[in-house]
């Protein structure tokens, strides 16, 4: 019952984090969204994962700093954007790619070998990709959907991250990896953020309080918390149960995203399960052939 229990509250987090995104830009840039969303991610991790930095050697800095950028900092601001002119329902299908993604990068980059129905379940995948956005421009004219870009980029970003972990990284603690990514952007993020024409006078402005709300909400639910309960949630169960929640945290975001006042229409909840038969072929392991 616990792994439920897990499942159905990371589903909530997980699922909740696109609508607070899209209510931060109310009252924030996306400069100042982001910078602060890695800001607020940081020193909440370090109060609980400062002192297991002293773990990591000098051969996997390396492979921390570029999986900070590409997991952590760039993903950050792009949401970010994207979600000035795109639907947060849409930017979370979308995000469902990453797995999709990290098998294609994976083939090409790592040299890791695909099967048929992977293959396939790329095709599918992005067919469902191209129909989401096709009928998302006609249904949201006003919205520039090349906007989406950003969130497929951010899917790539993702997907050479978890090669990277997977090959480099893979005897480092979790945790670990977060305080460390946190580490190297964390001033990054302070530079950038003082540079954003954040005005002193603006934190009495409403929705600027709200939005930063929003934002430190965003941070340690969707960061520091759901950290942990995920990796509570491998321990208990397994990787396929666990990775189940891309696909569960769709059903929360569409939710908010509607509840919101978002438009989806009938073509692209069929677009959305195309995308998700693409992920589940992909995601398939190949078998391994006995000698």
């Amino acid at each position: 019952m616990k792994k439920w229990i897990y499942l159905v509250s990371l589903s909530l987090i997980w699922g909740s984090s696109f609508i607070l995104i899209k209510k931060a830009l109310i009252g924030l840039t996306p400069v100042q969204l982001g910078s602060l969303r890695i800001i607020f991610s940081s020193i909440i991790i370090f109060a609980f994962a400062w002192n297991t930095l002293k773990i990591i050697s000098k051969k996997e800095w390396k492979w921390i700093i570029i999986s900070a950028f590409l997991g952590s900092f760039f993903p950050a601001f792009l949401f970010a954007f994207a979600e000035t002119e795109i639907d947060s329902s849409i930017a979370s299908v979308l995000n469902s790619l990453v797995p999709l993604n990290t098998v294609i990068i994976g083939a090409i980059v790592f040299k890791i070998a695909s099967s048929k129905k992977q293959i396939i379940g790329v095709f599918v995948g992005f067919i469902g990709t191209y129909l989401l956005i096709d009928r998302g421009m006609h249904l949201n004219p006003d919205q520039n959907y090349l906007y989406a870009g950003l969130v497929i980029l951010c899917s790539f970003l993702y997907g050479f991250n978890v090669n990277i972990i997977k090959k480099y990284l893979n005897d480092v603690p979790a945790v670990t990896i977060a305080a460390g990514h946190f580490s190297v952007i964390f001033i990054p993020a302070i530079i950038i953020f003082s540079l954003s024409d954040f005005k002193s006078d603006q934190i009495y402005d409403p929705d600027t309080i709200k939005s930063i709300g929003y934002v430190l909400i965003l941070s340690t639910f969707g960061t520091a918390l759901a950290k942990v309960l995920f990796n509570k949630l491998v321990q208990m169960s397994t990787a396929v149960f666990a990775s189940s929640v891309t696909y569960s945290l769709l059903i929360v975001s569409l939710f908010w995203g509607i509840l919101d006042g978002e438009l989806f229409s009938f073509n692209q909840l069929m677009a959305t399960i195309l995308i998700v038969l693409g992920v589940l072929l992909s995601s398939r392991k190949p078998r391994q052939s006995l000698d």
